[in-house]
């Protein structure tokens, strides 16, 4: 987990976590002074590494900061986002994308899983064996830009959210390795009967047959560890957001009308776009949790909405509650559509 000290190219001032978030965003990523000792990540990765010793593994991934989560081909060992390394950039991380993903040590543990599960894959050059190939299906599969996951399907064990298994048969490997390896997972029984079960069984042998062995490959190489990124916080996040954007409003005028008027009988009534703006923030954590979508590409559908509510002079036809409540429903309704319709993004 040694990682070395980050040698600033241009001076940060010492309390550059009180500048501004304009101010801030306008930092390289690599002048960020940023170190994985100390910081909220090292209980983190201490408690994935007594997990491995739980399951009598000996082998122990490296972890470098970077600009996203990620295990490079090849390579025993992972990128940590670099929000996660301080507290004042998850801030900013959540002011401009809505959310910080890892932010909750639970949410952070069962991603670190599932990057240890790449990292294991790589480390003993897994992905050669044939059962592997035959269980999981070929690593050399291209990633798609989206993918359309089938919600019911018991062939993928349920760990991230989005069915995120079903993305990639990396993915699906790694997946199935955070599974497994988590504490009171109790897979046996939560899997029994779901074809997924062959792919856990299988992985337990495959773990009994690695641990205690040394990995075939031992490189430390980091890649685009966050020295080594010059672009600024801003431009990170520009591109970051039009990632996760969606690509069309994925609604109509008339899911808008089941729920808003322009008849002149609710004249007096609150305007939808208000009502819509008071109720976005609440309502887009609730449809995130039920879909597993990034609340940023929900509140793009949000803005739209809100946007042509104003265009049509929409007011509100219910009571608040039975109003809000069917909004989440509608907005749900559009959210999976969405999903479905195969723009669902790789993330991780």
């Amino acid at each position: 987990m040694t990682e070395r000290p980050h040698p600033a190219t241009r001076p940060v001032p010492d309390d550059w976590a009180n500048l501004p978030d304009e101010v801030l965003l306008n930092l390289r990523l690599c002048d960020l002074p940023l170190t994985i000792e100390g910081s909220g990540l090292e209980p983190r990765i201490a408690q994935l590494y007594e997990e491995l010793t739980a399951r009598g593994l000996t082998f122990r991934p490296h972890f470098w900061i970077s600009s996203e989560w990620f295990s490079p081909d090849g390579v025993p060992g992972v990128a940590i986002p670099f929000y996660l390394a301080h507290p004042r950039l998850m801030k900013l991380e959540e002011s401009q994308m809505l959310e910080i993903e890892g932010g909750e040590p639970e949410w952070c543990m069962k991603i670190l899983r599932h990057e240890a599960g790449h990292a294991f894959d790589n480390a003993y050059d897994l992905r050669r064996r044939r059962r592997r190939l035959r269980l999981f299906g070929s690593p050399k599969q291209d990633y798609p830009d989206f993918y359309l996951p089938k919600p019911y399907s018991k062939s993928f064990v349920l760990h991230l959210d989005s069915w995120y298994a079903q993305s990639h048969p990396d993915e699906d490997f790694a997946e199935t390795f955070a599974v497994w390896m988590a504490p009171n997972s109790d897979w046996r029984n939560r899997y029994q009967g779901w074809p997924a079960l062959k792919k856990l069984e299988y992985l337990d042998t495959l773990m009994s047959e690695v641990a205690g062995q040394p990995p075939t490959t031992r490189a430390r190489r980091e890649v685009e560890p966050l020295r080594s990124l010059k672009r600024t916080l801003r431009a990170h996040y520009k591109e970051k957001r039009e990632h996760y954007g969606v690509e069309y409003p994925n609604f109509t005028d008339k899911d808008l009308r089941k729920l808003f008027s322009d008849d002149p009988a609710f004249a007096k009534n609150k305007l939808a776009a208000a009502f819509i703006q008071r109720v976005r923030r609440n309502v887009r954590r609730v449809v995130a949790e039920w879909t597993g979508s990034y609340q940023y590409t929900i509140d793009q559908v949000i803005e739209d909405m809100i946007a042509r509510c104003r265009q049509l002079k929409l007011r509100l036809k219910y009571p608040d509650e039975r109003t809000q409540l069917d909004f989440t429903i509608v907005l749900t309704v559009q959210t999976m559509n969405y999903l479905h319709s195969g723009r669902h993004r790789v993330a991780l």
